[in-house]
């Protein structure tokens, strides 16, 4: 990018290849173009403003760049749908058009097109159940897109956690629908286990035999049988034994430090969160920090 001396007024037109598709709007006297149609930006301009303005010209290029790639069908729209980004829960499933792709971007707000409305919307407009959106991924197509996010709060109108609640199989089954049957995956489905037995001591509505009522009703055992099964992990490294065998016992050190979590009512999705937001940190100064 060349450096300019001079000076031009601010700018709203179109750049030439590799910006010919995209605008630049107002970035006063810092940015202008050389006799050859390049763009410039001037030798006074060092100021971060400057630096901020190509910055977002890039960032802008890029999205639009993303946006011609999606596939939209003849109404302009692509199937979205919003994922729990720790519990890989599936949240509720909409519609995007480029706007809503473009503004969920800038935004880090998970938004919609609603077909009925014909208008944008954006999750939590209303509620304040907001999901927000830490990265966006399109399939193999480029014809469906996902948001992976963060929600505040229930997502379905409903009140429920997601709007994915109703079992084929419980209806199959029982010629019903069991409103509570959220679709969980098998970690969250060992959790919801766990706790209704814990619903069941508390509530005392259960003398059924269960392991997991006694490691409730019982501190020491529990914590002992996590040090057990912790041991028995390390014994299938250090003694070289096959990858069932570790993932057996990994098994058992993880269902019975749920149950301790149960137990303090920590929920796995915020375990999860932890391990997500150490990603970006190194280990060793992540426990340097804790001293």
């Amino acid at each position: 990018m060349a450096i300019s001396s001079s000076s031009s007024s601010s700018l709203t037109r179109f750049v030439t290849a590799p910006y010919q598709k995209y605008r630049i709007l107002s970035f006063g006297n810092n940015i202008n173009f050389n006799k050859n149609n390049k763009l410039c930006i001037n030798a006074s301009s060092s100021s971060s403003a400057a630096k901020k303005s190509i910055k977002e010209l890039t960032l802008d290029s890029k999205v639009e760049v993303l946006l011609d790639s999606v596939k939209w069908d003849d109404k302009g729209l692509a199937v979205a749908i919003a994922q729990n980004v720790d519990t890989g829960a599936i949240l509720m499933q909409g519609f995007a058009n480029r706007e809503a792709l473009a503004t969920t971007i800038s935004s880090r707000k998970a938004t919609f097109f609603s077909r009925s409305r014909s208008s944008l919307w954006t999750k939590g407009e209303t509620s304040n159940n907001f999901i927000n959106v830490h990265d966006v991924f399109l399939d193999c197509d480029r014809d469906s897109i996902i948001y992976l996010g963060k929600p505040d709060g229930p997502t379905c109108h409903t009140g429920s956690e997601t709007c994915y609640y109703s079992s084929v199989n419980d209806f199959l089954e029982h010629s019903k629908v069991e409103d509570s049957s959220l679709a969980l995956t098998t970690l969250y489905s060992l959790e919801s286990t766990i706790s209704q037995r814990k619903a069941e001591i508390e509530a005392d509505d259960s003398e059924k035999p269960s392991w997991t009522r006694r490691l409730l009703l019982d501190k020491k055992l529990l914590c002992s049988k996590i040090r057990e099964e912790a041991d028995e992990l390390c014994r299938t490294l250090e003694e070289n034994e096959d990858q069932s065998r570790s993932a057996s016992e990994m098994a058992d050190v993880l269902y019975h430090a749920m149950v301790l979590l149960a137990l303090k009512n920590v929920k796995a999705e915020e375990v999860l969160e932890v391990l997500r937001l150490r990603f970006t940190k190194s280990g060793i100064e992540e426990k340097n920090s804790r001293k």
